[in-house]
């Protein structure tokens, strides 16, 4: 009563803030926006080329963010989709603005070890193994590049994504060493004054 009284607003203790954050599973994977500075509201699919994994998300800023991606069903690459976390993820990312500006490009890095970049030894890319970038597509931004040494790293430029508006992003995540654990970060990238 007091702490109302003077204004003082109690900090959430961590089990609180970690029960606000979201983890969908979708096929033989789970999908978590516990890291904080975006909302995961749904998660779809089951990660096929025919039946994508469909994250619907929103960024509260323009700060990087990280999904934490884990398998839910067993390691068995090559494995029967859907069921088994066979290294293949097929993904579909409406992404909406929240951070009142303008975002010009977005990026996306792949992380075997959270915070640090995924290397081509560690067998986690962006369909690395082909060279046509087909799978690869956004609503909002014309173009992409790839980027494989010394980091995964797809970039979409040639666009806008306005406050308050989505984009989509498509690709292929492969993951032929996988591990139970690993992140997709994303980075909106804004104007420079």
């Amino acid at each position: 009563m007091l702490a109302a009284t003077l204004g003082i607003v109690p900090i959430a203790r961590s089990d609180e803030v970690r029960s606000a954050r979201h983890e969908w599973t979708a096929g033989a994977y789970s999908f978590s926006d516990e890291l904080g500075g975006f909302t995961i509201w749904s998660v779809s699919g089951i990660g096929t080329r025919a039946d994508p994994v469909v994250i619907r998300q929103t960024l509260h800023s323009a700060s990087p963010v990280t999904i934490v991606i884990r398998a839910v069903g067993p390691l068995q690459p090559f494995g029967r989709p859907g069921l088994s976390a066979n290294g293949f993820i097929s993904l579909h990312l409406e992404t909406r603005n929240g951070s009142g500006q303008a975002w010009l490009e977005f990026e996306f890095e792949l992380q075997e070890r959270f915070g640090v970049p995924s290397t081509f030894g560690d067998g986690l890319s962006f369909d690395q193994r082909r060279t046509e970038s087909a799978s690869v597509a956004s609503s909002a931004f014309r173009h992409h590049s790839r980027d494989f040494e010394p980091y995964d790293r797809l970039l979409f430029s040639e666009g806008k994504v306005d406050p308050a508006r989505a984009a989509g992003f498509d690709f292929l995540i492969t993951y032929f060493t996988p591990r139970a654990t690993f992140y997709l970060a994303q980075d909106p990238r804004i104007p420079f004054s």
